[in-house]
């Protein structure tokens, strides 16, 4: 059950209405960094989470909060497209700011929203949830966490940067600075759960004498020249989960040069000189079956 109070968590004001920073701003509404998508992401994931309970109930406390970034951005949209351009004579008139600001506007937010925000990002594409990741495993699901919420502080900066209206930059820097808490509190969760040597490789429920372990812990070069590859942390030493070391080399080709049976002539569609080997090709695929 959610409940509503129809103040904002933090107040929005915009001094100078600007159409176009109301265009961008939808990035962070509909974007693929954006609030709808760490919304969708933390319920979904909170309302398959299987375990201790105290992580689906921060979850789902986080999720909520989200639901009220989206609505301070669409209010922002809204306030910034208050007095916009509606003309199109206004695109061809003397004024070439009139003109400017209604070729950068969105004009769905004319046509399709009265002058309100809409459920896409920057270039108008529909969030289609598509970014949205929720696997069921706590520890992957935390790792995903942090990264959405790194691209979308990422984002917030460049909005800050991207307006001089003091409203503006105050609601964003309280998005930034939720950012940060955000990241802070997925980072101290997968502590919480027992901290990158317990909880790698994940799942960490899958037995690990059941993987190909000579390759488990093994940085493999693809340049041309199969020279030494690129060295760094993850090349020597430790390993992250503490369970071996790191060692590097040129990869190797372990498998053989696929060979496939002739197009299968009930199927057709192919070209004649493919079939020309159509019997051996059949007694191929019954011997790989039988």
């Amino acid at each position: 059950m959610y409940l509503h109070d129809k103040r904002l968590q933090y107040p929005v004001k915009v001094e100078k209405p600007n159409p176009v920073f109301a265009k961008a701003l939808q990035q962070a509404i509909g974007g693929i960094e954006g609030e709808i998508r760490v919304c969708l992401q933390y319920f979904f994931q909170a309302w398959g989470a299987r375990g201790p309970s105290k992580y689906r109930d921060m979850l789902l406390e986080t999720a909520t909060e989200e639901l009220g970034h989206i609505e301070m951005l669409a209010t922002a949209v809204a306030l910034n497209l208050e007095g916009a351009p509606q003309a199109l004579q206004e695109e061809v008139s003397s004024d070439p700011i009139n003109g400017s600001v209604l070729n950068g506007m969105d004009m769905r937010q004319i046509l399709s929203t009265g002058l309100a925000a809409l459920p896409t990002d920057s270039n108008g594409v529909p969030f289609d949830t598509s970014h949205c990741y929720a696997s069921g495993n706590l520890a992957a699901d935390m790792f995903a966490n942090v990264t959405a919420e790194s691209t979308g502080r990422v984002l917030a900066t460049r909005l800050y940067n991207m307006t001089d209206d003091p409203g503006m930059k105050d609601m964003i820097s309280f998005l930034i600075a939720r950012d940060t808490m955000h990241q802070q509190q997925w980072m101290a969760a997968i502590e919480d759960m027992g901290g990158v040597e317990k909880m790698f490789p994940i799942p960490n429920s899958f037995p690990q004498e059941q993987e190909a372990s000579e390759f488990s812990y093994k940085f493999m070069g693809t340049s041309a020249d199969r020279g030494e590859p690129t060295q760094g942390r993850w090349s020597s030493g430790k390993s992250m989960d503490g369970k071996a070391e790191f060692t590097s080399g040129p990869m190797e080709a372990h498998g053989e040069e696929p060979k496939l049976a002739p197009p299968d002539p009930m199927i057709g569609g192919a070209q004649k000189e493919q079939m020309s080997m159509v019997a051996q090709g059949a007694k191929i695929v019954k011997d790989a079956l039988s």
